[in-house]
């Protein structure tokens, strides 16, 4: 057997295949709630070992694309049930990925036309740095983040109960457990970030300063649900979204490996961003954070079926992560066990729209 359809325990969870439907944000409910076609969409694609969901806001305030289904509200726990209860029908497996972005946000997308909130005040201003929203014109796209105001102190308890209610939502929504986004370029990498991070208070300077809102979230997801219902999303050496490199990279990630060594959680699903066409995120590091965690590993980025079984094979990752591939090919599994040819998704529908380029894609001939 092809050692990708081989089952894996997951935290006391059996896995079906070791293949892993990545998060990709598709902004297709315009009301925020997941509906029936949610359902569908995520249905089809249910032979995955695993699926991690879009990034789903814990608030109004953490969104930052337009038409985002989130999980801060009862009518939004209810789509979310759809959801869950055809993936679990098709006999699969689905985890939440809570996500709050932070300073990339626009004025439109937040409550009563405020700042986005972020460790400090500086905004996001590469040319990739845009916001999915509508412009001054009405026109749904790509719009610059607003300026973003930095967190009180006393507004980070805030901000951690909202993501403790979110993964309680997200268990009332029958998740089989939620991951927190933590990578990307999003709030908490803004906190991790030295070069964005200038804090004075406890949140920033050091490692364990800048770290401490993501563990303290983290600390507070487990008590809701259990170290074993909760993962993480990280991006070593991120660039993304205007996230500048800085010389104590590596050992921050590290000491995050043993931040979640400790805690036990059922995986890390480490994002590898690649920068000008090269993987950030190479073996010599996997090897280095397996040393430090024993527990899941899960890597997407720019993943195929090759390197993908390499890295299984040799042990640098537990399971591999696809994100566009699965877009097109909602039996990817299938594709990869019966050497089916993949198509291709089509870009212009990524985002936004309806059926078309969601849950219209076929299923490989026989």
């Amino acid at each position: 057997m092809k050692k990708l359809l081989q089952n894996h325990d997951l935290a006391g969870r059996r896995l079906n295949n070791r293949i892993v439907m990545a998060p990709m944000t598709r902004a297709r409910r315009p009301d925020l709630v997941p509906d029936r076609e949610t359902a569908t969409y995520y249905r089809q694609r249910a032979s995955a070992g695993l699926i991690v969901s879009e990034g789903t806001p814990v608030s109004p305030e953490a969104q930052g694309y337009i038409d985002v289904p989130g999980i801060w509200s009862d009518e939004q726990v209810a789509g979310w049930r759809l959801v869950t209860d055809a993936v679990h029908d098709a006999g699969g497996t689905m985890f939440a990925q809570l996500w709050h972005v932070g300073r990339m946000s626009h004025t439109s997308l937040q409550p009563d036309g405020g700042a986005p909130v972020s460790s400090s005040e500086r905004p996001a201003r590469d040319a990739k740095s845009m916001v999915f929203t509508r412009d001054q014109d009405g026109q749904v796209g790509f719009v610059e983040a607003t300026v973003p105001r930095a967190l009180e102190t006393g507004e980070i308890g805030r901000v951690v109960a909202d993501f403790a209610r979110g993964g309680r939502n997200a268990a009332a929504a029958g998740f089989d457990g939620v991951e927190l986004h933590a990578a990307n370029g999003y709030l908490f990498e803004q906190f991790l970030n030295p070069v964005l991070n200038d804090r004075t208070d406890r949140y920033g300077g050091s490692i364990e300063n800048r770290a401490r809102f993501m563990l303290e979230t983290v600390d507070a997801l487990i008590g809701e649900l259990g170290a074993h219902r909760v993962g993480i999303r990280l991006a070593p050496y991120n660039q993304q979204f205007d996230m500048q490199d800085y010389p104590e990279a590596e050992e921050t990630y590290l000491f995050l490996a043993d931040e979640m060594a400790r805690r036990g959680v059922a995986y890390v699903h480490l994002n590898d961003n690649w920068a000008a066409g090269r993987s950030v995120v190479d073996e010599t590091f996997l090897v280095k954070f397996r040393a430090r965690f024993a527990g899941t590993v899960i890597l997407a980025g720019s993943m195929d079926f090759e390197r993908a079984e390499r890295l299984v094979e040799a042990g640098a990752i537990d399971l591999p992560a696809f994100g566009q591939p699965f877009i097109a090919n909602p039996d990817l599994v299938e594709r990869y066990r019966d050497g089916h040819q993949l198509a291709r998704p089509d870009r212009a529908t990524y985002y936004g729209g309806g059926s078309e380029g969601y849950t219209d894609y076929p299923q490989a001939a026989a």
